[in-house]
């Protein structure tokens, strides 16, 4: 979601007639886009938040104005301490308000007195309806259909930050998907903090769900590929597990957390499922396609966290098999119920059950990527290597692979037969 912002926020810039620019001492204006997930990403942002002061001061000093912006999460989030940790920021803007910034920089420019301008509203109108048409930057493209969440997990901040769910209407979305496929998109990726929440109104008036969408857009021509993420365990329905079955151009691949194996954590997480649930979808999944290739989130050291309870969540991990997944230590988030638990794991059992986990995920990575060597596969070759004459694709999987094959290929599907693999990526031959 946070590359999706990024790049509208960078299309409305150059509608304004801003150019982007890889070189910060050439940059009038500098915007950093936050999460606020974990405390070492929001921290991570005063610290860049100094450099970028330093660069703004040395081209002053050569009478170049840099305006300097935060959007995003921890703006929502900690509004009042950035301006008080960092008085030279320009503006500060939560998730919901970044379509405002053409208007902010003009008041800046205006503003003599050069006051901070702070807007962490949550908007009665969406956002999205002021936006500019969204185009293909490449073959894959992400296109945000749902944002905020209802579900209020005790470790998580984003229905602070983000707000209630909200869907877009599904020809709101249908309209920007074939703009993106007129565009040069092969590769569509519906994102929402809890996608398959989806309950967009169709022409009609009618709710609709994520499955119902996703056969819309299957429908639309010159679509390839599509995925869908982040998904939540108690919203994938029926109908949308027969998607994976039902829908050729939907990818074999489902990002699913889970965040603990252990039924008395989940319950403390306010999760509404339990691992059994999980496994059961799980099932359901494989059966509908057998090929698909789950994917996971999980968060290790939550409050109360036992060995027993540690053991579980391996368990989970040795039934499922995951192809690849996202492993961390439980970050503390103030606002947030599990922050103010009496029952804290200590700092060095986090970090022991952390490396535990994650050479277990390692482990099952590498043999799902050894498994590969040998086959033919669909790949989407999205950038340049570091060699010459080699791409680097994504396969169905979303394994990173590299191949050397002609530069005319890049943003087109090739087949490809893998001949080596890594835990984190394969090397392959063009067919």
């Amino acid at each position: 979601m946070n590359v999706y912002d990024s790049s509208r926020i960078s299309d409305m810039l150059q509608k304004e007639g801003y150019e982007p620019t890889v070189k910060q001492t050439e940059a009038d204006i500098v915007l950093f886009n936050t999460c606020h997930i974990r405390e070492k990403a929001a921290e991570k942002l005063f610290s860049d938040l100094g450099r970028a002061k330093l660069i703004a001061d040395e081209r002053a000093e050569h009478g170049k104005n840099t305006v300097i912006g935060v959007v995003g999460c921890v703006v929502q989030a900690e509004d009042t301490q950035i301006i008080k940790r960092a008085p030279f920021v320009d503006f500060a803007l939560g998730p919901l308000m970044y379509h405002k910034i053409p208007e902010v920089l003009h008041q800046i420019k205006t503003n003599k007195e050069r006051q901070s301008v702070v807007n962490t509203d949550f908007p009665a109108e969406s956002k999205f309806d002021y936006l500019p048409e969204n185009k293909a930057q490449g073959a894959c493209s992400f296109l945000a259909i749902q944002e905020g969440c209802n579900n209020f997990c005790t470790y998580c901040v984003v229905p602070y930050t983000r707000g209630v769910e909200y869907s877009r209407p599904v020809a709101e979305v249908l309209t920007e998907a074939r703009r993106l496929l007129d565009t040069g998109t092969l590769e569509i990726n519906l994102l929402g903090q809890n996608v398959n929440s989806y309950h967009g109104e169709d022409e009609n008036g009618h709710e609709r769900d994520l499955a119902y969408l996703l056969h819309r857009v299957a429908e639309l021509d010159g679509i390839k590929r599509i995925r869908y993420t982040t998904s939540y365990p108690a919203d994938m329905s029926d109908e949308l597990i027969a998607c994976h079955k039902d829908i050729p151009t939907l990818m074999p691949y489902l990002h699913l957390p889970i965040q603990s194996g252990s039924d008395r954590i989940l319950k403390a997480m306010n999760r509404r499922h339990t691992s059994g649930d999980y496994l059961r979808i799980v099932e359901k999944l494989k059966k509908a396609n057998p090929n698909i290739g789950m994917s996971s989130d999980f968060i290790v050291g939550f409050p109360g966290e036992t060995d027993a309870d540690f053991r579980q969540t391996l368990d989970v991990v040795n039934q499922v098999k995951y192809i690849q997944a996202f492993s961390f230590k439980y970050s503390r988030r103030a606002g947030t119920p599990a922050a103010v638990m009496d029952n804290q794991v200590e700092e060095k059992v986090k970090k022991e059950r952390l490396e535990i986990l994650q050479n277990l995920l390692f482990d099952y990575q590498t043999e799902f990527n050894r498994n590969c060597v040998g086959k033919v596969m669909p790949v989407l070759l999205e950038q340049k290597g570091r060699h010459k004459g080699q791409l680097i694709g994504r396969t169905p999987y979303m394994q990173n692979l590299h191949v050397e094959t002609n530069g005319a290929n890049l943003n087109k599907i090739i087949e490809v037969k893998v001949a080596e693999a890594t835990t984190n990526s394969l090397t392959g031959k063009e067919i």
